[in-house]
């Protein structure tokens, strides 16, 4: 049976949400990977990863349900969640892409400031840094700063080491966001595809 034929899409969709749910058990093992070690302890962070990873491992189990039984209502939901995915992604990835250095300073210090102290100088620590900006708050984050670089009286700007590779980091992030929404638009498209198609073991007069 050719490429466009019904056995083609229902194996292409099913690898497809493979990988889906392989992509999501990965967020969900790093955030714990990353809880266990001690590497990021933030509640909000931790929490944000595993609900990714829990909804995309939930879309693509739905998906692979829906594949291997080619049950149409929950094609259907398949569809319509993964190109509602499929726009926020591709909003976000683009709003990455374009960030200036001025809105990455400025994005900077607004996650700054909805931190908790205790995320802070977890984060001060890790990085080996103290305080986010040189303004007028520094002298007292300096103060409160427990990095090791306080003992050797040397310590670097968290900001300024934070934004020397935001650009490269937001580039990175935007496109690979960019990369996995077209492969969420594919799922969209194979779904769509597949749906229509007649399923050959059922009756043929039967309208699928």
């Amino acid at each position: 049976m050719g490429c466009g034929g019904f056995t083609c899409l229902k194996n292409a969709l099913c690898a497809l949400n493979v990988v889906y749910m392989l992509v999501g058990l990965l967020l969900i093992g790093v955030a714990a990977w990353g809880k266990e070690f001690g590497i990021v302890s933030s509640i909000t962070i931790i929490g944000g990863v595993i609900a990714i990873g829990v909804f995309l491992l939930l879309i693509s189990i739905v998906g692979l349900i829906g594949a291997a039984n080619h049950h149409q209502v929950m094609l259907f939901l398949y569809m319509v969640i993964l190109f509602l995915i499929f726009l926020f992604q591709f909003g976000v990835s683009c709003s990455c892409l374009a960030l200036n250095a001025s809105q990455q300073e400025q994005l900077l210090n607004a996650t700054w400031a909805s931190m908790t102290n205790k995320t802070r100088k977890e984060l001060e620590y890790q990085l080996n840094c103290c305080g986010l900006l040189n303004d007028t708050n520094i002298q007292k984050d300096y103060a409160e700063c427990k990095a090791p670089c306080i003992g050797e009286k040397k310590c670097q700007i968290c900001g300024d080491l934070m934004l020397k590779h935001a650009g490269e980091a937001l580039k990175i992030l935007g496109g690979v966001g960019l990369f996995f929404s077209f492969t969420e638009i594919l799922g969209v498209w194979l779904a769509v595809r597949y749906r229509n198609q007649k399923d050959p073991r059922a009756n043929p007069s039967a309208f699928l």
